[in-house]
């Protein structure tokens, strides 16, 4: 069974950075696909990044792009999130997840397992 716990999350100025990062367990963490979402009360899970499991291909939500950064160590069975430049908008929990194949890296459905979530929160 594969275990994902985030950490990282806090409270930070608009235009400030946070780095999140995801601990994962389980022996075949380096064949998952991994990906971040976010989510606010009231609304669907939002696709933030994603990464291949040899970290070769990433994906990026087009409202995150350029500021965020996704990258894993499968030595270390983690995955992060660089999150610079933030927003107000930025505000939500945001979720670590791992797929064992995925068909498109940004559904919610394609995953297997997720965190617990780690609340970011903006201030203007």
């Amino acid at each position: 069974q594969t275990q994902l716990v985030e950490s990282g999350g806090g409270l930070v100025q608009a235009g400030g950075s946070l780095r999140l990062s995801c601990a994962a367990s389980g022996r075949i963490f380096n064949s998952y696909g991994m990906g971040w979402f976010r989510q606010t009360p009231g609304k669907e899970r939002e696709f933030v990044a994603a990464i291949s499991w040899n970290g070769g291909s990433t994906y990026y939500a087009d409202s995150v792009k350029v500021r965020f950064t996704i990258s894993r160590d499968n030595a270390k069975n983690t995955v992060n999130l660089q999150m610079n430049s933030l927003k107000p908008e930025d505000t939500a929990v945001y979720y670590c997840a791992a797929a064992i194949r995925w068909y498109s890296a940004s559904g919610p459905a394609e995953y297997d397992y997720w965190g617990q979530g780690t609340q970011v929160t903006v201030s203007s």
